[in-house]
């Protein structure tokens, strides 16, 4: 068996686990989106901002896909079993960069704060950091699921600063 560390993904656990490890990203997307509506429409339309900013349309699938890369890693790690390594810390890393997560919507957006917004983001990005390799030791495919949410957010930080540079 290939997961041999992993309960079996498609037993009736298996799928309860994989609903329950939806929630905490699925809560950090509707809650970064409201923040994010407060700040969208006509604030941030009047920032400059720099040359490689992609189209609004690339952000929310972008993020579709990360979220949903969390709920898969996330579900590979409630699906763990117990001699994977324990899982209470990297849950809690887990749920903590989520929380980071949102609180960036909050600085940048609802709070009008690009400076804020970096200072957030650099927090969350060294918590995916954490996040990876917590998650690395329980499951190494689990923390190799997060690189693409960790780069993106690297990129997200640049931009972030460079709004920050445009607009002081």
């Amino acid at each position: 068996m290939r997961d041999a560390h992993l309960h079996p993904a498609f037993a009736p656990r298996g799928v309860l686990l994989l609903v329950l490890a939806m929630l905490p990203p699925l809560a950090a997307s509707v809650l970064g989106q409201l923040f994010t509506a407060v700040g969208l429409v006509g604030w941030y339309r009047t920032l400059h901002k720099p040359f490689f900013t992609p189209p609004d349309v690339v952000f929310p699938l972008v993020w579709t896909f990360l979220y949903a890369l969390m709920a898969v890693s996330f579900w590979r790690i409630l699906r763990a079993k117990p001699e994977a390594g324990p899982k209470g810390m990297a849950i809690g890393v887990f749920l903590g960069q989520l929380g980071l997560n949102v609180a960036w919507s909050w600085a940048f957006f609802g709070q009008r704060s690009p400076l804020l917004g970096l200072v957030v983001i650099g927090l969350l990005l060294l918590a995916i950091a954490l996040n990876i390799r917590a998650f690395a030791k329980i499951d190494r495919a689990a923390g190799w699921a997060l690189y693409p949410y960790l780069v993106w957010v690297g990129f997200a930080t640049l931009l972030n600063a460079a709004i920050v540079f445009l607009n002081r």
